[in-house]
Order: structure tokens, then sequence, then C-alpha cells
């Protein structure tokens, strides 16, 4: 059984190496003081960013959830964004990854937003399997332009 709680400084631990696995998973690196300030923020009720853990039923830390709304022109309400999601290599096909997405919808269900969406990589197979069961793709291709 998983159960899903938001990220507390308590977490700190778990969630950097359930972090560091999503950033590897990504061939991403990022500054260490870039990750010390989203775990601050991802814990600071006025952070902007909202964060979940997932735990085994022994308690272990086997994924991360991380979110944000924000303002958007087609509703009179927000959207949530779901920016990262990680679950352990070793638990995935369980559930986990479902149940860290059905925690984030209850979520923005709960505080008003209009939808939740995300991005994947087009090369993130096992992952887009889950996500084409529990979502409708948007038909949308993402662009960007790197500031920093």
């Amino acid at each position: 059984m998983t159960t899903i709680a938001p990220l507390t400084a308590a977490d700190q631990t778990e969630w950097l190496a359930l972090w560091k696995g999503y950033l590897a998973f990504y061939e991403t690196d990022l500054d260490e003081t870039i990750t010390a300030s989203t775990f601050e923020r991802l814990v600071d009720p006025d952070g902007g960013i909202q964060g979940a853990i997932a735990r085994d039923e022994t308690g272990t830390a086997v994924g991360i959830v991380h979110w944000l709304t924000h303002a958007a022109t087609w509703t009179t309400t927000d959207y949530c964004y779901l920016e990262d999601l990680f679950v352990a290599p070793d638990v995935r096909g369980g559930g986990v990854g479902r149940a860290l997405i059905a925690h984030v919808r209850a979520w923005a269900e709960q505080h008003g937003s209009a939808k939740v969406y995300w991005l994947t990589a087009e090369s993130n197979t096992t992952a887009r399997g889950l996500y084409d069961r529990v979502a409708s793709r948007s038909g949308m291709i993402h662009y960007q332009i790197d500031l920093t």
C-alpha cells in the first residue's frame, strides 16, 4: 500500500535521493544551490511550489511529485502544472506513479484549478504508457528559449 503525504523538512534526505534519481534519468546536473533552494521552496508554505512524497508499506520513500499553479487566460481559475514526477525504478509499474498523479489531481480539484497538465520526454515510453491511461494528450508541441 502506498501512502502519500506533503513533503516536510524531515523528508530531505529521502527526497534528495529520489531527486538525484530524477535528474539522472533526465541526464541533468543542477548546481547544489538550486537543489537546496528547490527543497526549501517545496517545504515552505509560501514557497509557491507544492511537493509530496510516496512511501511503501514499510515507510520507504518510493516516489516524489512537485507541482505549482499559475494564472491562465482561458479560464477564470488557475491551471496546475505537474512539474516533476519520479518513481524509484524498483517499484515502477506498481501504481506509485498513478497514485502521485491522483494526489495532484485531488489537490488541484480542491484548490479550484481548471486542469492539471505536464510534459515528459518523447522517449519516456514507460511513463507515457501510464500517462495515456490517466490523461489525454493535448496535441501541443513544447518550445522553449533558455535564458540562463
